[in-house]
């Protein structure tokens, strides 16, 4: 879930405000110019607690918008049936009357009562049941119930089941006899394993649950409660309560700045010590001081860094198609070492056509081809057969639409013929088989069509082929798999049985081993790649990400693609039977020079997952089934598909690809590297920044001067500096070569000791001109207020050199002057109507105590500038230079 999911009132916001350090220090200061009688300046101080009060107000909201339209992406969502169409509709918006239609891995979206399918759910939301409970329609329930003692819902044998309207055979058996990854039509599956026949009697039923989920079949349901009326909502059950554990950046952020402000304490007290005792200063002088001292050190500004840049990053993600779940993915991404991916739907673009018709003597493209020779009409005639006029499956739906293209205006279309039975695809025989009546036109009750689809070898073996054509069609199939075809075999038939009586279902043979086939030949299916991958792949490597393909698919399927998108020029494969007779060090060594793992299991890519976080990678992977979810939880960033992903899938990703591309994955490491680079640039500023204003607050106390800064020169220098971290440096382009380099490692991070070496060096050379700068004037003889006019000046326009020299360290600041930033110059406007303000309106000028500067003061304010930028491209150049040196962060 994101975070922030219920959003904050301005009250709760407000509060949160007046309990920061920093505004409780500008209050206590405010009471201690009122005690010294200084109205204006208490006045001034207490209302920028407001000023302060609104802008944070309208940061929380461009947050919290931001996080909501997150939100509304991440809502779930429902395949309903209205005016005869599928709809894909946020879980919300669904009605009581609607029609669902449920696949494995479905959180289903109300209650309802199903009408077609079957499925098995779990329940254990709200009974506490491990064990999925089997789901009929209302009909087929009753029948159930009365067979006690049977297995619920068998019909018959266990592959034998009347035959439903429509249905879905979801195959992988593409590819030289691939394991199923479905087990046919839902209706004609047999039901549950496991469990006693008795349970499974009491489980059965045609009631579903809001916010249950479906772990096997298909199926129609309508809808009868929603929202507070569901059993979810009348027990009180809140999915949404759950909180975000606070990311590794915000963990070590908040340690600094607990840190830091413990700092901050112990120096404030000793500033007002030495003020009071040291140099004689009053009391409440010393002790505005001290305040002043303590909001220069504490960097208030890092948890908004934080907080902005990771919510208004998963925002612009967002918009790449690229769904963030949970905000801690986003300091992830620029971090990704190995990219493991599917091969469905990412790597290619997920629907499937047919590629080529083969027969013993002759193969078909589509390509270029005006009609389909007479010798493929019948096979092309028995693939639509043997596949429901209306499937889910790609592969199926592929079928139906190659012979409605090409068998038009032929007596090859049997459109509304409805099988009379069905033989499911199982575990045993890898092929499917629909019983038709023998005539059209005059069904009899004793000679039946038979149509066969499956895998290659499977159909030969039900055809009862001899050696020689077993083998020639083997290495059809091989030849067509090697060029990244998934291939199913073709047969038919004709039964006849034994008369039934009158009004009884004839006695079907037991399998379909005891039907005679005569085999027609081989439909070869591609699911071409995306177009926009291999440019991708290119890019990952440039980058230093390693893409490891992770796929249940054939090896040689897998080879192709692979092949054909350029992921990898290595030949080796590593497959799931492989992969289970190693152990974990023999298969760590096996993944370094491995880049294509083919016929994997959702457990052999926990397993892969696992072993790569071991040895120091970090890994995102792509997931899109029920059983990925652990592989998903285990990644650093789990990648669920928001097209044909199931919604545990994406509860338990950190993203959802909304379109299923690769392409979108490289995108989103890409706006990761420049959110982790943004937020890098935005530290170093605000360390840089600081040291300078500690440096004016602490070094007159030492050294024995009148007092510089004061509470009210702070105030203003916030201005500044909360908008430059929070705005400007959020919407830095994305740096130059950011996906040339290699990725970051897990142990860099912005507040290591190397970045805040940087930023501290920074700060402390502009101190130590500004110091240098106030001692000269003195020595001049120039007013305390024309000095602190000189200094103060100067300050605020090092804000924008600090600003352009953190913008990118590989080359000098004045080269940021041309860069696109659409906020950069209005913070420089800001900046000059500040100083216009601040000297050209004579009450704020005293309330400051300021002077006019005067064209002396102007210049001395120029050539400090200068000396300024020199020093700061002094440290630029030694940190990249210097050997060995440490105190350089990388590039950014």
């Amino acid at each position: 879930m994101l975070p922030g999911s219920a959003p904050k009132s301005s009250w709760a916001i407000v509060r949160d405000v007046l309990t920061e350090p920093m505004f409780l220090m500008l209050l206590a200061a405010g009471g201690i110019y009122l005690a010294l009688g200084d109205r204006a300046e208490a006045l001034f101080l207490l209302g920028f607690v407001f000023v302060v009060i609104g802008i944070t107000l309208v940061q929380e909201r461009k947050t919290q918008r931001a996080l909501e339209s997150l939100r509304d992406l991440s809502a779930p969502r429902a395949l309903v049936i209205r005016d005869g169409q599928e709809q894909r509709i946020e879980g919300q918006s669904v009605v009581r009357g609607d029609l669902l239609v449920l696949h494995e891995g479905d959180r289903i979206a109300a209650d309802a009562q199903l009408l077609q399918g079957q499925l098995e759910v779990d329940e254990s939301l709200l009974t506490g049941e491990a064990v999925p409970v089997a789901k009929l329609p209302a009909a087929q329930d009753a029948q159930a119930s009365a067979s006690v003692g049977a297995r619920a819902a068998s019909a018959g044998p266990p592959q034998t089941r009347p035959a439903p309207s429509g249905g879905n055979a979801a195959h992988e058996v593409a590819s030289v006899g691939a394991p199923a990854a479905s087990a046919g039509p839902p209706q004609a599956r047999p039901a549950p394993l496991g469990g006693s026949a008795a349970h499974e009697v009491a489980s059965v039923g045609a009631s579903l649950f809001a916010s249950t989920v479906v772990t096997r079949g298909v199926g129609v349901a309508q809808v009868q409660a929603i929202a507070a009326n569901t059993a979810v909502g009348r027990i009180g059950a809140d999915l949404a309560a759950t909180t975000e554990p606070p990311s590794a950046l915000q963990e070590g952020s908040r340690k600094l700045v607990r840190r830091l402000g413990a700092g901050a304490l112990v120096l404030a007290s000793t500033q007002v010590l030495l003020g009071w005792w040291w140099n004689g200063r009053p009391l409440l002088e010393s002790l505005l001081s001290g305040i002043a001292l303590a909001m220069a050190i504490l960097p208030e500004e890092i948890p908004v860094i934080l907080t902005v840049f990771l919510a208004l990053g998963a925002w612009r993600i967002s918009r790449q198609k690229v769904l963030t779940r949970r905000i801690t993915a986003v300091e992830a991404l620029g971090a990704i070492t190995v990219l493991a991916v599917d091969k469905t739907g990412t790597l290619t673009v997920n629907r499937m056509a047919v590629a080529e018709l083969a027969t013993a003597q002759a193969h078909f493209t589509p390509e270029d081809a005006a009609e389909l020779p007479e010798e493929f009409h019948r096979l092309a005639e028995f693939a639509m057969l043997a596949t429901p006029a209306d499937p889910f499956d790609p592969m199926e739906k592929a079928i139906q639409q190659f012979g409605h293209q090409w068998l038009e205006g032929t007596e090859h279309v049997h459109d509304g013929r409805e099988p009379e039975f069905e033989y499911a695809l199982s575990g045993e025989i890898l092929a499917m088989t629909r019983v038709f009546a023998g005539s059209e036109t005059a069904p009899s009750s004793d000679h039946w069509l038979l149509a066969t689809k499956g895998a290659p070898e499977a159909v030969a073996d039900l055809c009862h082929l001899d050696t020689a054509r077993q083998g020639a069609i083997r290495q059809q199939v091989e030849a067509m798999a090697e060029r990244g075809l998934r291939v199913l075999g073709v047969a038919c038939g004709r039964w006849s049985g034994a008369s039934a009586a009158p009004g009884a279902d004839p006695l079907w043979p037991q399998s379909q081993h005891d039907f005679d086939f005569e085999f027609l030949g081989l439909v070869a299916l591609a699911d071409p790649p995306r177009p926009e991958v291999p440019a991708a792949l290119a890019e990952c490597r440039g980058a230093g990400v390693r893409v490891v393909m992770m796929t249940g698919d054939h090896p040689a399927t897998a080879r192709a693609i692979a092949r054909q998108v350029g992921l990898s020029e290595r030949p080796d494969i590593l497959t799931g039977a492989e992969l289970e007779a190693l152990d974990d060090a023999a298969l760590t060594a096996r993944l370094r020079h491995v880049d294509l793992c083919a016929r994997l299991k959702p457990q052999h890519k926990l397993r892969l997952v696992q072993l790569l976080r071991a040895s120091g990678e970090v890994v995102a992977m792509t997931g899109d089934g029920v059983n990925d979810a652990p592989a998903l939880k285990a990644a650093d960033v789990g990648i669920a598909m928001g097209e044909r992903g199931t919604d545990v899938a994406r509860e338990a990703a950190a993203l959802v690809l909304l379109d299923d591309s690769f392409a979108r994955i490289v995108a989103a490491i890409r706006q990761g590297r420049r959110i982790d680079s943004n937020i890098r640039k935005a530290v170093r500023f605000t360390f840089a920044v600081h040291a300078p204003i500690i440096a004016l607050v602490l070094g007159p106390t030492l050294l024995k001067w009148p007092t510089l800064l004061m509470p009210v020169h702070i105030v203003l220098l916030q201005l500044l500096i909360d908008p430059t971290c929070a705005v400007v440096l959020e919407a830095e382009p994305e740096d130059i070569g950011s996906m040339e380099r290699p990725p970051r490692p897990v142990s860099d991070s912005p507040f290591s000791i190397a970045p805040l070496v940087y930023s501290v060096l920074q700060g402390l050379g502009l101190a130590a001109v500004l110091l240098a700068g106030q001692y000269w004037l003195a020595g001049q003889g120039w007013s305390n207020a024309q000095s602190r006019t000189v200094v103060f000046g100067t300050l605020v326009l090092c804000v924008m050199l600090l600003i352009l020299a953190n913008r990118d360290l590989s080359r000098p600041a004045w080269h940021g002057v041309s860069d696109r930033n659409p906020w950069l110059w209005r913070m420089a406007a800001a900046m000059a109507l500040l100083l216009v303000a601040v000297l050209g309106l004579p009450w704020l000028r005293t309330l400051m105590g300021l002077a006019l500067p005067g064209a002396g003061g102007l210049a001395v304010g120029a050539a400090l500038l200068a000396l300024t930028l020199a020093w700061l491209e002094l440290v630029r150049i030694v940190s990249q230079r210097w050997p060995g040196a440490r105190a350089a962060p990388r590039p950014a």
